[in-house]
């Protein structure tokens, strides 16, 4: 196989990649930076890379990147298995809108996203933290409790997601060669990657 010119054929798709993880990476440095709880851009950076990024391995394995690299710095927490699981379940929430994205599926995918979040951690913080009698009124009022910080999960995923998905757009508008070359290059690349978009 000639690597160069894969590479050369290729070029969109390159640059299209190349965008969309410099979009991810400046999105991830936003996590550390003073932020109300709850108003980072992780959900959203789930949701880009499930509907952006082609291969299905990298597409889950970047936010984990992201949030391991960033939980160095802040910290890890009881609840971290069930944060990475629910930003997984949001990168295949965002697989959904790979075939077509738009303003409604994407805000729709964001909303489906923060709510699923919120069921999870909370469950996670009356089952694993002890703060709450584990009874079904225990649960209810930890759902409750959590309603403000909800908030601003959506937020935070509707600000970021639209900042992502709007840079990543009018970057294919601005250069049609990222959306419609990075079509034609996916159908010539080798097999496995074709079996793994």
């Amino acid at each position: 196989m000639d690597l160069k010119k894969l590479a050369s054929e290729n070029k969109p798709a390159v640059f299209r990649t190349i965008l969309v993880f410099t979009l991810i990476l400046l999105a991830a440095a936003l996590r550390l930076a003073p932020h109300p709880w709850n108003f980072t851009p992780i959900g959203a950076i789930a949701l880009f890379s499930g509907a952006t990024v082609r291969h299905r391995r990298m597409a889950f394995l970047f936010p984990v990147l992201v949030m391991l690299a960033t939980d160095a710095i802040i910290g890890f927490n009881t609840l971290s298995p069930l944060i990475y699981a629910s930003f997984l379940l949001s990168v295949l929430i965002g697989r959904l809108l790979n075939q077509k994205r738009n303003v409604s599926r994407i805000a729709g995918a964001t909303f489906l996203g923060s709510v699923q979040f919120f069921l999870i951690t909370n469950f996670g913080v009356w089952a694993f933290l002890g703060t709450y009698p584990r009874t079904a009124a225990g649960l209810a009022a930890c759902y409750i409790a959590g309603v403000p910080l909800f908030w601003n999960t959506l937020t935070g995923d509707a600000v970021y997601t639209a900042l992502l998905f709007g840079a990543f757009a009018m970057a294919e508008h601005l250069t049609p060669r990222l959306r419609v070359g990075a079509e034609h290059a996916l159908s010539s690349m080798p097999s496995l990657d074709r079996e793994e978009r």
